[in-house]
């Protein structure tokens, strides 16, 4: 399980929404599961309404930051404008973090997006469950 205060959560749906039609993406830093930090992404992928690429300079940065406060990278996250939440082939074959959980935001209803979390590994998909805690 991970978990997620509400602002945090509202942060990674915001960033879904200013990024719509295009596909936003993100890390997030946590401790003990608990996410300490969202790191908003630029997608500098070319075809960017169907795929996320995160701008490699700016991973290192992220990595760098984890690295210097002893935190764990708790999930990769990305958004999908206009289908379910849940992990696409792509998604899959691109899945190459397996010790990250990789969060997924579904746009299809924009008054009611849906935050799910998934491990995946060798191709198996395995959901985890996202636990909202009360702002700090």
């Amino acid at each position: 399980m991970i978990y997620f205060q509400e602002k945090q959560r509202q942060e990674i749906i915001e960033h879904a929404r200013v990024e719509k039609p295009n596909e936003a993406c993100g890390m997030v830093a946590g401790v003990r599961g608990r996410a300490v930090k969202i790191f908003r992404g630029t997608n500098v992928d070319a075809n960017r309404r169907v795929r996320y690429s995160m701008d490699p300079k700016e991973i290192l940065k992220v990595w760098k930051e984890i690295d210097d406060n002893d935190w764990e990278l708790l999930c990769i996250y990305h958004s999908h404008p206009h289908t379910q939440a849940y992990p696409s082939a792509t998604d899959v074959s691109l899945a190459f973090y397996p010790e990250s959980t990789y969060v997924i935001v579904s746009l299809m209803d924009q008054d009611n997006p849906v935050m799910r979390a998934f491990r995946i590994v060798d191709g198996q998909i395995n959901e985890e469950e996202i636990g909202i805690l009360p702002d700090e």
